[in-house]
C-alpha cells in the first residue's frame, strides 16, 4: 500500500470526465419543472442559456487557481490555500455528506427509474419491503446495484474507470446528437413554434420578481451542469494538469452547453409548452420521441438516458473519492482513507466510504427530486466562495501570482451565483436551512477532530 496516485489521464480523458460527469439524466427531465415555473418557452430557453453561461464563466474563472495552486485536491485545496483548513474541511465534509454522495444517489435512482420503462417490474411502487416506517422498492435495489457495480469497476484501477467513462461519454454524446439531428428533420413543427413564441419577451417585462423566478428555476438546469468542477478533484492523476485541466474545463462545458441548448430548442420547436409542463414523469424527451416515432421512441430515449445516467454516476464516483483521500492525507479524515492500493493505484477505502454513504441516500431517501435542492444549495455556496477566494488569493499572493484570468468571469459567476442562493433561501427556505445546518455540523466536528489522536496519526 502507498499514498501516491499516478498521472495517467490525457486531455481527451479529462474532457471525457467533464462531459461524462455533467451529462446525466437532468437534460431529459428537468425542463418540465423549469417550464412549470417560468411558464413560457422563451424563458425556458433563457434559463438554460443562463445556466450554461454561468457554468462556463465558473469553469473559465477556475482556470486561475488550477494554474497557480499546484497541490493536488482541486477545489478542496483551492479553498485551503485561499482561506484556511476549516473552510476546506467544510467543503469536503459537505461533499461527502450531501453534494457528491446525494448526487450519486440521485443519478443511480434515475437509472432505476428509466430502466423501469423497459422492465416495468423495476418501479418505485413495486416494494420488496413495505412497513409503516420504511419501504424499499425494486427501483432502489437497481440503484444500489449500479452504485456498487460502478464503485467496484473504479476500485480495479483508474484505467478501468476512465475506459468506462470514455465508452459512456462517446455513446451518449453521439446518441444525443442523433436525437437532435433526427428531431430537427422530423420533429420541428411550425404551428408549435408560433404557439410557443407568440411574442418575444421585452426587457421591460423583466421585473425583479420575474428575475427571482428565473433564478430559482435555474436550479434544475444548474443541477444538470453542476459537476464540471469534478475534474479538479483528480488533478493528481492528470498529465500536465496546468494545461489539460483548464482546457478540459473550457471545452467540456462548451460541448455540454451547446448540446443542452440545442435539445431544449428542439423541445420548444416540437412540443407545445403545455405538453412540456405535463410530460409524464417529467420525461420531456419521451414526449418528443413518441411524437416522432411512436411507442418505440419511448424505449430509445430510455436507453439513451440509462447510458447518460450511468456515465454521469461513474464520473462522480471516480472523482469524488479523491477529495476524501486528500483530506485524509492532510490529517482531516481517517488515515486509512489516504491509502492507495499498490496494484490498482486508487484510494479504494475512500471509494468504499463514498459508496456506503451514497447507498444510504438510495435506501432511505429513494427520491430523485428530494435530493436536488440540497445538492445545488450546498454546491453553489462553495462554488461562489471559491470564486471569491480567487480574488482573496490574488491579494495574499500579489507578489508571486503569475497567471490571472480576466476578472469579468469570476465577478459574473459571483453575482449570478449569489442571486440564485438568495432566491433559493427566500423561496425554498426550509430546504435551505436544512442544508446550512448540514454544512454547519462540520464546524464542531472539525475542532473535535483536530484535538483527537486521529488527526495526529494521519498521513501527512
Amino acid at each position: 500500500m502507498s499514498n501516491d496516485l499516478k498521472r495517467t489521464l490525457n486531455l481527451k480523458d479529462s474532457i471525457s470526465v467533464v462531459v461524462g460527469s455533467m451529462v446525466g439524466c437532468g437534460i431529459f427531465i428537468v425542463s418540465a419543472d423549469i417550464a412549470r415555473q417560468v411558464e413560457t418557452a422563451f424563458l425556458l430557453l433563457i434559463v438554460w442559456l443562463l445556466a450554461g453561461v454561468f457554468s462556463l464563466s465558473g469553469a473559465i474563472a477556475y482556470a486561475e487557481p488550477v494554474l497557480n495552486i499546484k497541490e493536488d485536491g482541486g477545489q478542496y485545496m483551492f479553498l485551503k490555500k485561499m482561506f484556511n483548513d476549516l473552510t476546506a474541511f467544510l467543503y469536503g465534509w459537505s461533499l461527502l455528506l450531501v453534494i457528491q454522495t446525494a448526487t450519486i444517489g440521485a443519478v443511480c435512482i434515475a437509472v432505476g427509474k428509466f430502466l423501469g420503462i423497459i422492465f416495468p417490474q423495476i418501479s418505485s411502487t413495486n416494494y420488496l419491503i413495505a412497513t409503516s416506517f420504511f419501504s424499499f422498492s425494486t427501483q432502489q435495489l437497481c440503484a444500489l446495484f449500479v452504485c456498487c457495480l460502478l464503485t467496484y469497476i473504479n476500485s480495479r484501477g483508474i484505467k478501468y474507470g476512465v475506459l468506462t467513462q470514455n465508452i459512456f461519454t462517446i455513446t451518449k454524446v453521439m446518441s444525443i446528437v442523433g436525437v437532435i439531428v433526427f428531431g430537427i428533420f422530423l420533429g420541428c413543427n411550425f404551428n408549435v413554434i408560433t404557439e410557443n413564441f407568440p411574442y418575444i419577451l421585452k426587457l421591460s417585462d423583466l421585473s425583479f420578481s420575474t428575475l427571482e423566478v428565473i433564478s430559482t428555476a435555474t436550479v434544475g438546469a444548474i443541477f444538470a451542469m453542476v459537476t464540471w468542477n469534478n475534474i479538479t478533484f483528480i488533478s493528481a492523476e492528470v498529465k500536465e494538469p496546468e494545461k489539460n485541466i483548464p482546457q478540459s474545463l473550457f471545452w467540456g462545458v462548451i460541448i455540454v452547453m451547446v448540446l443542452y441548448l440545442l435539445i431544449n430548442i428542439l423541445y420548444v420547436c416540437s412540443i407545445p409548452i403545455e405538453q412540456i409542463k405535463t410530460a409524464p414523469e417529467d420525461i420531456v424527451a419521451v414526449v418528443l420521441m413518441q411524437n416522432i416515432t411512436g411507442t418505440i421512441g419511448k424505449i430509445i430515449i430510455a436507453i439513451i438516458i440509462l447510458i447518460s445516467a450511468c456515465g454521469s454516476a461513474n464520473g462522480l464516483i471516480m472523482t469524488g473519492a479523491r477529495v476524501y483521500y486528500q483530506m485524509a492525507k492532510d490529517g482531516l479524515l481517517f488515515n486509512k482513507l489516504a491509502v492507495v492500493n499498490n496494484k490498482t493505484n486508487v484510494p479504494e477505502n475512500s471509494l468504499l466510504l463514498q459508496c456506503i454513504w451514497s447507498s444510504v441516500f438510495i435506501i432511505f431517501c429513494g427520491n430523485y427530486s428530494e435530493l436536488l435542492d440540497y445538492v445545488i444549495y450546498a454546491a453553489l455556496i462553495f462554488y461562489v466562495l471559491t470564486a471569491i477566494g480567487i480574488f482573496v488569493y490574488r491579494i495574499k499572493n500579489k507578489e508571486t501570482i503569475k497567471n490571472k484570468v480576466n476578472s469579468i468571469f469570476g465577478v459574473f459567476f459571483i453575482i449570478v451565483g449569489s442571486f440564485i442562493i438568495y432566491s433559493l433561501t427566500i423561496h425554498k427556505f426550509a430546504n435551505s436551512i436544512k442544508t446550512l445546518f448540514i454544512i454547519a455540523t462540520g464546524i464542531p466536528i472539525y475542532y473535535a477532530w483536530k484535538k483527537s489522536k486521529f488527526s495526529r496519526t494521519c498521513i501527512k
